[in-house]
């Protein structure tokens, strides 16, 4: 195998994981083996690196096509799959397309064709109707939460994709949810079951009722939020509109945070991440769409403003938090005239009276007019914030490098200074623009 192919180890090295789990084990095994398997693991287990790390494994360096076809239902778990692809500095190319950003940057990316190829069932069926590349050699399909890309509707679009696939000889599929119906069409003979979701009895998720005295809810969630201090968490609402309150309220009583829902530019649901996973935002507000297949840290709680409507929703939700070995509780906020549903049971109630201190936002971030396509690295622009912007390696945060921007973190009293100083500065061979995003 060519020398720039990094074997497992050093892989994990790089994605500063010191060992697999027991599932993530399993799995590497199986698929590196077997023609077809379903891998059914909670939200949070690993699934990606554990399909990722055997499909690598399997991809010849002397293909020019696309080996490797990974469907998703949404454009958020799109840009997570690439960007873990991308950290695990394997030497062969990703790419990911989705709806919502320019068919032309699309074309761009995938004119020097990607080894691996990640997207959502509409754009790649366009892809595909067009012949932007040879589908001859595509041998690995992945269909990553199938159940919710079959849930969304994309049904009809993973039929035509599938039906135009003549060398598939692997299929992988994986889900967070039980007893999902595998459509004929995938053709999925005799697959190996690889289930993990027994395991979520094991869960150290608490969950927890908080009374409101009325139905507006919004002066216990401020309450709820006082007493939770400076942790990171996200308020699941069912409704746009409730997020653009809950949002109003929340900016009134000095609470940072971002909203994000699917009535939002993709642009912008993207930024609303990188605030939160960079710590300048607290608190996420968000619909369902981010109860799963989005990247944001381990959260310490998670709180159901708007009760769910069902319970695989209330689960999702909830597999936010607990993750993995960690503890996490889940809030559920009800006013005292509300009837929880069966699925919820009854929760223990939660006295909020105690506030624990809230400081301020440390955090803000900057935008910065450059990118991996600009051949800029993330220590590029960690040496330009320590030489020319006088920073100390405690005042740099997180670095997003994306492939035609990057974002990162800095201290809010300084933020504006840092934008005077750095403003219209060279990285390699470009003059970027910095702003407060």
């Amino acid at each position: 195998m060519a020398s720039n192919i990094k074997d497992q180890q050093d892989i994990l090295s790089k994605l500063n994981i010191h060992e697999l789990n027991p599932m993530q084990e399993e799995a590497i095994s199986v698929i590196e083996t077997t023609t077809n398997t379903v891998l059914l693991s909670p939200t949070g287990s690993g699934k990606t690196l554990a399909f990722l790390l055997p499909i690598i494994d399997l991809l010849k360096p002397d293909c020019t096509d696309v080996q490797v076809l990974i469907l998703v239902p949404s454009r958020e778990l799109a840009i997570q799959i690439e960007q873990v692809a991308r950290d695990m500095g394997s030497g062969f190319k990703v790419n990911a397309v989705y709806g919502g950003r320019p068919m032309s940057k699309d074309k761009i990316e995938i004119k020097h064709v990607p080894a691996i190829l990640i997207g959502t069932p509409g754009r790649i069926a366009d892809h595909f109707e067009n012949e932007r590349f040879s589908l001859a050699s595509i041998k690995t399909l992945v269909l990553d939460e199938f159940d919710k890309s079959l849930e969304v509707g994309f049904e009809q679009e993973m039929k035509r994709i599938i039906s135009q696939l003549p060398a598939l000889n692997k299929r992988i599929l994986t889900s967070a949810t039980q007893g999902v119906k595998i459509p004929g069409f995938v053709r999925l003979d005799k697959p190996t079951i690889i289930n993990y979701l027994n395991e979520e009895k094991h869960s150290k998720l608490i969950i927890k009722t908080v009374i409101s005295p009325t139905s507006n809810k919004l002066p216990a969630l401020l309450n709820l939020l006082l007493h939770l201090g400076n942790q990171q968490g996200i308020v699941f609402c069912n409704l746009k509109d409730s997020i653009d309150l809950v949002s109003r309220y929340l900016e009134k009583n000095k609470i940072s945070h971002t909203c994000f829902s699917g009535g939002m530019e993709q642009k912008d649901r993207e930024r609303s991440l990188i605030k939160f996973r960079n710590g300048t935002s607290q608190i996420l507000i968000a619909t369902d769409l981010a109860s799963r297949g989005i990247d944001i840290p381990e959260m310490n709680f998670i709180i159901h403003y708007e009760l769910p409507y069902a319970l695989e929703e209330f689960t999702h939700r909830n597999g936010r938090t607990a993750r993995v070995n960690s503890k996490g509780t889940a809030y559920i906020l009800k006013w005292e005239g509300e009837d929880l549903p069966a699925f919820i049971g009854k929760p223990k109630i939660e006295n909020i009276s105690k506030k624990a201190p809230v400081k301020p936002q440390f955090w803000e971030t900057l935008f910065i007019s450059g990118g991996r396509k600009d051949k800029i690295s993330k220590g590029d622009i960690a040496g330009l914030f320590f030489k020319e912007g006088g920073l100390t390696k405690d005042q740099l945060g997180t670095i997003e490098l994306k492939q035609d921007c990057a974002f990162v973190a800095v201290p809010l009293s300084i933020a504006g200074s840092l934008v005077d100083k750095l403003n219209n500065s060279r990285l390699k061979k470009k003059k970027v623009r910095v702003s407060i995003l």
